[in-house]
Parts: structure tokens; sequence; C-alpha cells
């Protein structure tokens, strides 16, 4: 193995003056329960972004939070190395997410623990940028449905605020999925595409008041993905993936609502699996070099799926 790690890394002055190319020591040998992976893909998330913003790094203690960190979650990748209880071989293609403070994907070998994060194998069908683009976004959306579901039953109408997000296009695909009904918020631009990933009827948050259509539409639930507050109470359950909205509503700025909590449960991203590919939705692929250009498009808000970084 080589003796350093080519990676993109984030220090304290926030986004986007934190971004920084590394050189991070190797790993020597994995724990019985981790996997070194040669990361082929990595996607890129508007909680990255988040992450460096936060106020507190500079703050921590060096050996809780180091000054570079890691960037990125989700992966896909051929792993190098294998722990004797990891469940995975050398050779086998994988893709997946991980998730601790100071970690990240968007490197050329990333740790991977087993035990607390969801690896799959990887199908040959699947290229390596398209299993990097669904494990972050499909698990988020498949964990707002899953806290929509009782609430639906009975009426089988849901409002998705953001359909042409990341997570907001799988949701779509998801309530599909079920047979329900499915308004969807989005731009003019983006209307065909959310009819296409599930959308029975569609709503331009630029020419139409979202309010008064979402509470005519009489949805059972409301999902949103974008962090708004004009459509709460207009549905018996409303649930969000905008921690950041949340958290301010906690503290009183703004209403308040509930988050829900991203579930890291393997056989939902098994799921995908079976998915169709035309249906992985990729905005944009950037080489390596090209991470902070790949941020910047992120950041613009107007992807329509995901931000994809090819590592290796």
């Amino acid at each position: 193995m080589a003796s350093a790690v080519k990676a993109w890394t984030f220090t304290h002055e926030g986004y986007p003056h934190a971004i920084h190319k590394s050189a991070l020591p190797a790993p020597f040998r994995p724990s019985a329960t981790e996997l070194h992976v040669r990361v082929k893909a990595a996607a890129l998330n508007p909680v990255d972004i988040q992450l460096m913003n936060l106020p507190i790094w500079k703050y921590l203690p060096k050996f809780f939070a180091p000054l570079e960190k890691g960037i990125a979650e989700d992966f896909s990748g051929i792993v190098e190395s294998a722990g004797k209880d990891s469940g995975y071989e050398v050779g086998d293609e994988v893709f997946g997410i991980t998730f601790t403070l100071t970690g990240g994907t968007l490197q050329n070998v990333a740790i991977v623990n087993t035990k607390s994060s969801i690896v799959v194998k990887k199908p040959q069908d699947m290229s390596w940028e398209q299993a990097a683009a669904l494990p972050l976004v499909w698990l988020t959306a498949r964990t707002a449905i899953s806290n929509v579901e009782l609430f639906i039953q009975s009426n089988s109408r849901l409002a998705v605020l953001g359909g042409s997000s990341g997570v907001g296009m799988y949701v779509l695909q998801l309530a599909a999925q079920r047979g329900w009904e499915v308004l969807s918020t989005c731009s003019s631009r983006n209307a065909e595409f959310v009819k296409s990933m599930g959308a029975t009827r569609v709503v331009d948050y630029n020419t139409s008041d979202v309010t008064q259509a979402v509470g005519e539409f009489e949805p059972s639930a409301i999902i949103d993905c974008v962090g708004g507050t004009s459509c709460i109470g207009l549905a018996n359950r409303y649930v969000t993936i905008m921690v950041v909205r949340t958290l301010l509503g906690k503290i009183g700025v703004g209403k308040s609502y509930a988050c829900v909590n991203l579930k890291f449960q393997k056989e939902w991203l098994e799921e995908t699996l079976s998915l169709d590919r035309e249906k992985i939705i990729i905005d944009s692929t950037w080489e390596f070099d090209q991470a902070k250009e790949a941020f910047a498009k992120l950041n613009t808000g107007r992807a329509t799926g995901k931000v994809i970084v090819r590592v290796g």
C-alpha cells in the first residue's frame, strides 16, 4: 500500500476556504470489522458544506477533531484490505456510506467500519458513479417514507416539497412504487423530470401559491426536502430532512417541526440493487482535482441529481 493517502480535507475556515488537498497517513492494518476501500467515486452532499461551516471546530481538542478532517460519506470502490469479521474479501466491489466527524470518502483509500457503516456489493451493471450517488439520498428518502406510511394508508396522497432534489426524486420513486398520488413542487424546468420520477401533480413554486395548492390537494402527509415552513399544519404528518432548519426551530428561530433521523439499514440500501439504472440521476461528474469546482456546482442549489467526484 502507498505510504500516503491522497485526500480532500477541510479545516476551520468554513466553506469554501476550508477545503484543501492533503496527503494523509496510509492506514496500516484493518481491525476485525474494518475495510480499506480503494475509492473509485464519491458523492458530495449539502451536509458536507454544513459541517464545514460549523463554528465549533476550532474549540474542539485536536485528539477529537484534528485540523485536517475528511470530506464526504458516500463511496464506491474495491476492497483492498479486509478484517476477518468484516464480511467482505479483498477484491470485492462495494458501495455504501460511512460517517464519522473527522473521516471521509473523498480520498483514494477510505477506512470503513462495517459495524457502524452500510456496505453492499456493487452489481456489475451499476457504474462506480451510479453506486456512489445512491447511499445517503436513498436511505434518507427511505427513512422519510417509513415515517409517513402509517398516516397515508387511508388517503393515498403525499405532498413532496422539492421533488427534483437529490432526496426528493427518490421519495417520488418510492411513493410511486406504493401507488400513492403525489403532488410535487419544483421549478417549471423540472416539471417533466419529477413526473418521470413518479409525481402525479406538479406545482411550480415560482408561479403558484404553494401553500394554497398543497392545502387544496389535502395530503395525508408532507415530506419537506427544502426546509420551508409555509405548509406546516396542512397534513396530519409533516416531516423534513433539513436538520439545520429543524435546529433553528427548536431554538425559536421560526416554526419548529420534526426531522427524520437517517436510518442505517442495510436491507434498505440493498433495495437499490434492483433500481432502474436510468432513474439513478447524476447531475455532473468531476475529476479528483476538480473537487472545489464540484462543490461550487453543488452550492448553487441547482443540481438535479447527484454531484459526483471520480477518485480512482
